[in-house]
């Protein structure tokens, strides 16, 4: 076990879901002391810049890995009653599903100001016999009314509320590292340049470059967290993660829509997109597209399409590429089976890289390094907003107790692929 009464001096690299939360529990575990634990935050940009604040935040018990998957989704419950959650990060448990469907001709589209090209296509948000009929017979949920009846050809449910729940990511992510500090975190804009490990021997120090001054600071450390996401091989060479850019966008739909994360099987028809309101060209189409759509509170729907490596992986989050072609794919893809979708108003278009790793082991990696106060928490995919609890839980417990216990995690021990 680790030793809790010597003084400690921790560095949190990355501020977002892993780091935050890992800033979290390390002020919550029970050997923290304030006066002989000093933890700092440090992020290159701001906090949540990168994919924790453009996620979708889905949250589920069938989620991977197992080993991690229980103990984050349990967590996510037990910090949304403490701390409200529900109304401060829109935390609720939700239905999800797997919808096959047919696109439709593309006829109205969103512009670049998020607003329709013209009001006439309005939908009456009405069924009748034969198109009840139609969503019926391919298993929809009543209550999952707002896609179109002449698109819809089958529907099973992959989760409900007992198994499924999200959060808004950016809210989620931001609450932590506020909670954070307030319980002592010191949270820096900073850009890490280097991590003295003491030749191998131990963590001594951390080197930044200052946001706002440029000026070049160390910290002494006993303890360093990298959890750095994508960019966690420009701060630990050794580290086996790549970064893999993703689109999305949200939309303010045309009239509320119910509580469910669908994932999608989008037939397009042949001249699908020739007619190009947005960008005036022709963009070529597979003919299957698998967007996934999550309703958030406050009507709100996210929207994100598959992920590509088009870009390198820039300097921070601030430098991320968003290619406009690739959100209106997206819009036009759901606005084919959803007249609420498409005759809602865009109010986003935005990317950010996902941290893989490139290493026979899956991931993510959380735990130690083989370097003496150097911890490994990344490559966390597409599912970093469910398992930032979970990780940052275990993180706590590998600074101050020297183990994970909370989880039996030995799977994703960083030792096996550095």
């Amino acid at each position: 076990m680790a030793s809790t009464q010597e003084k400690k001096e921790i560095v949190v690299i990355g501020g977002g879901i892993i780091g935050c939360t890992s800033a979290y529990f390390l002020t919550r575990h029970p050997a923290y002391d304030p006066s002989k634990h000093n933890i700092t935050l440090l992020e290159a940009s701001k906090i949540a810049g990168g994919a924790s604040g453009k996620a979708g935040g889905l949250l589920a018990l069938w989620a991977y890995p197992t080993s991690l998957v229980p103990l984050s989704y349990r967590l996510h419950a037990q910090l949304a009653k403490e701390h409200g959650g529900e109304t401060r990060w829109g935390y609720r448990q939700i239905h999800c599903g797997q919808l096959a469907a047919k696109g439709r001709p593309s006829q109205t589209k969103a512009t670049l100001t998020g607003k329709p090209t013209n009001g006439q296509s309005v939908s009456l948000n009405k069924r009748d016999d034969k198109a009840l009929g139609k969503v019926t017979a391919a298993g929809l949920p009543k209550d999952l009314n707002w896609f179109a009846a002449d698109s819809v050809q089958s529907y099973y449910e992959m989760g409900d509320p007992n198994t499924t729940a999200q959060v808004h990511p950016y809210h989620f992510t931001t609450a932590m590292a506020e909670l954070a500090e307030q319980k002592g975190v010191k949270i820096v804009l900073g850009s890490v340049t280097g991590i003295d490990t003491g030749n191998g021997g131990g963590v001594r120090s951390v080197t930044y470059e200052d946001k706002a001054t440029k000026e070049t600071h160390t910290i002494t450390a006993t303890d360093v967290v990298v959890s750095a996401g994508p960019w966690t091989q420009r701060v630990y060479p050794p580290a086996p993660i790549s970064g893999m850019r993703a689109h999305s966008v949200t939309i303010t739909p045309s009239k509320p829509i119910s509580a469910y994360a669908i994932f999608t099987e989008i037939s397009l028809p042949p001249d699908f997109g020739n007619k190009d309101t947005f960008l005036k060209s022709k963009r070529p189409h597979s003919k299957t597209v698998t967007p996934e759509i999550y309703a958030r509170p406050n009507n709100e729907a996210y929207a994100c399409g598959e992920g590509d490596h088009l870009v390198p992986l820039p300097k921070t989050t601030e430098d991320v590429e968003t290619d406009l072609a690739r959100c209106q794919d997206i819009i036009d893809y759901v606005s084919s089976i959803s007249d609420e979708l498409k005759n809602g108003e865009v109010t986003v278009r935005q990317a950010c890289y996902l941290p893989n790793v490139e290493a026979a082991s899956a991931g993510p990696l959380i735990g130690q390094t083989g370097v003496k106060g150097l911890l490994l928490a990344t490559g966390h995919t597409c599912w970093g907003i469910q398992n930032g609890p979970g990780t940052g839980k275990l993180i706590s417990e590998f600074v101050f107790d020297g183990k994970a216990k909370s989880a039996s995690i030995g799977s994703l021990d960083p030792r096996k692929v550095l």
